[in-house]
């Protein structure tokens, strides 16, 4: 086991040391040509800078009418749903005042009914007063 480890260290640090030193091996390598590749690099920069830019508006454009449509979506809703209890509340009022006209109906009737079996009664003899 120390074997493993010892021999995982060992390419681990021959691993970074090359990679440190292959920097400084491309460093070394005359500018001329850096120089001719730089237009060309930062041409392709601006161009993926360009594509990168439509795409963030087209995106945003996309999330914009997104936002709308759900929008117009929840007040649509939101009237439907005011409607339906407009109309609910109506329908119940309507109930309410039908139930009570004929309540009112049924007392008067009632009540006339009442007087006209109090008016049909024969008058009691009033009662002898005595002296």
């Amino acid at each position: 086991m120390k074997r493993f480890m010892v021999w995982a260290i060992a390419l681990v640090f021959l691993f970074c040391t090359s990679a440190i030193a292959a920097p400084a091996k491309e460093a070394a390598a005359p500018a001329a040509p850096a120089a001719k590749a730089e237009p060309a690099k930062a041409e392709k920069k601006d161009v993926k800078a360009e594509k990168k830019v439509a795409a963030d508006k087209k995106a945003a454009e996309k999330k914009v009418a997104a936002d709308k449509k759900a929008a117009d979506k929840k007040v649509a809703a939101d009237k439907k749903a005011a409607d339906k209890k407009v109309a609910a509340d109506k329908k119940a009022a309507d109930k309410k005042a039908a139930a009570d006209k004929k309540a009112a109906e049924k007392k008067v009737a009632a009540d006339k009914k009442a007087a006209d079996k109090k008016a049909a009664a024969p008058a009691a003899p009033a009662a002898p007063v005595k002296k």
